[in-house]
């Protein structure tokens, strides 16, 4: 009797034949697997075939990166942490999860953990539960802007230095991402933690500082006398980036955008600044002192004038009083360095004359006082050209 087991086939003696072609010796013909859906089944096989890979891998990718199989409902997990549903609600929200419905298993332990580790320093009275939804929304939403900002780099390198597509860059994603997830999650918490050092000091310790150094000029009836922080405010402004747009294909765009962030953020960076968003052709940042301030915007039109692949830039100034919320910052000050930059002329750096008034005895500027202008939501203001004095200005490596 004929074993008829893969074992036995492989173990039974076959009888010579005379006509080697009468039983050729192939591997299996690849098969599709039984959850395959309709969709793949009508895909040519290889097609069908390289499809079931990447879903397979996105499935294993997944499994790494939440941590754990999909066992829980939503009322599992809110009554694992001992809280209500609403509740759970709340700060799956902050956190940017879509809405699941009560009969999807879409939690995991790792999800549980998360959840009792917030409200645990609740129930510790470390935070208020106002205060953790506040600290939610704020890792959920720069955590989203991250890690698409990381997916799409991922994606323009391969297009660019691989020659594939961009939908193939991406089915490619879920091969790339496995070798760079630890190291990407060890700089993540290195670069979180030196951050949350600088803006302790920058946002706590210095503060009354700042606030001493801005009452020069001031009587106290300023619009933004009643706010925190003292901030010198700054924005840098493409000139023609519409029409520019306009006339670009996708990828050349996009080199112009990157290009203007990158070397945006740089100069901010080297004098001592803080970029607070990146607004399409247009650049907010902040820094700890007027003089500061005034150094990163010379630099800032001083580098894109001398950059041939990018138009000039207008670039504004203010000192003044701030508020920070939600990563952003608010008031009169900002609203009138956005005025100023659009009256400001292509390449130049636009104040007003209070800023220009702390900066009047510093010898790395040039103060050039302009014609009385009508500002909207400000009156007639004067508005003031800063240019640079002695000295080099920021040296950029």
């Amino acid at each position: 009797m004929v074993d008829g087991s893969q074992d036995g086939l492989r173990g039974a003696q076959a009888p010579a034949s005379p006509d080697p072609q009468a039983h050729p010796t192939t591997a299996p013909l690849p098969r599709l697997s039984p959850d395959a859906g309709p969709d793949t089944r009508a895909l040519p096989l290889a097609q069908a075939l390289a499809h079931e890979a990447v879903k397979q891998s996105a499935k294993d990718l997944e499994h790494r990166l939440l941590g754990a199989e999909r066992t829980l409902r939503r009322r599992d997990v809110a009554a694992g942490a001992g809280i209500s549903l609403l509740s759970a609600r709340k700060l799956w929200r902050a956190m940017g999860f879509p809405n699941i419905g009560d009969d999807d298993v879409a939690f995991t332990q790792v999800d549980l953990d998360a959840l009792v580790t917030i409200v645990d320093n609740v129930r510790a009275g470390l935070l208020t539960e106002e205060a953790a939804i506040s600290l939610t929304r704020a890792i959920g939403q720069m955590t989203d802007r991250m890690v698409v900002w990381q997916v799409e780099a991922l994606v323009e390198d391969m297009v660019q230095n691989q020659g594939v597509s961009d939908p193939e860059a991406r089915r490619r994603l879920v091969s790339v991402l496995p070798e760079l997830i630890e190291p990407m999650e060890k700089i993540l918490l290195y670069s979180w933690r030196r951050q949350l050092n600088a803006a302790l000091h920058r946002l706590g310790v210095r503060a009354d500082t700042g606030l001493a150094s801005s009452e020069a000029g001031r009587d106290g009836s300023e619009d933004d006398a009643p706010l925190p922080l003292a901030r010198a405010v700054g924005f840098a402004d493409l000139v023609s980036y519409t029409s520019l747009s306009r006339r670009m294909n996708e990828r050349t765009l996009a080199q112009l955008v990157q290009r203007f962030e990158n070397k945006s953020a740089e100069i901010i960076s080297v004098g001592g600044g803080r970029l607070v968003k990146t607004i399409g052709d247009e650049v907010l940042f902040v820094a700890e002192t007027p003089q500061a301030g005034a150094q990163i915007s010379l630099s800032l039109a001083r580098e894109f004038r001398r950059d041939e692949m990018l138009p000039d830039t207008r670039v504004s100034l203010v000192w003044g009083r701030i508020l920070s919320r939600l990563g952003d910052i608010y008031g009169p000050t900002v609203n009138l360095a956005a005025r100023l930059t659009a009256l400001a002329e292509p390449g130049t750096v636009l104040t007003d004359s209070l800023t220009a008034a702390t900066l009047a005895d510093d010898d790395r500027f040039v103060l050039l006082p302009q014609q009385t202008t009508a500002v909207r939501g400000f009156g007639d203001i004067n508005p003031v050209i800063l240019a640079p004095g002695e000295g080099t200005g920021l040296v950029l490596d």
